[in-house]
C-alpha cells in the first residue's frame, strides 16, 4: 500500500467497513509509515473536534448565532448551483 491508497480507504477503516484483508494491510501500513500514522491522529482529533462542537444544544446554538450571519449563509445556499442536476 502507498500513502495515497491510505487516504483512499481511511474513512472505511475508521468506521469499521474495511474488508479484513485490506484492514491488515492497512495496518502494515501503518506500523511503517509515520507520516501516515501522523495523518490518521489528526485526522481522528479533527472529527472528535467536530463532534465535540455539535455537542450543544440547538437552543445555545440558535441565540449565539448573529441573524444577519445565518441569513447571509441561507442566502449562499440559495445561490449555489444543485450539484445533482
Amino acid at each position: 500500500m502507498k500513502c495515497h491508497d491510505f487516504v483512499d480507504f481511511l474513512i472505511d477503516y475508521l468506521d469499521g467497513q474495511l474488508p479484513v484483508e485490506q484492514r491488515v494491510v492497512f495496518e502494515q501500513h501503518l506500523q511503517h509509515c509515520t507520516c501516515c500514522g501522523c495523518y490518521l491522529r489528526t485526522y481522528q482529533l479533527t472529527i472528535e473536534l467536530g463532534r465535540s462542537v455539535c455537542r450543544c444544544s440547538d437552543d445555545v446554538a440558535a441565540h449565539d448565532v448573529p441573524e444577519p450571519l445565518v441569513q447571509a449563509i441561507l442566502a449562499a445556499c440559495r445561490r449555489r448551483p444543485d450539484p445533482a442536476s
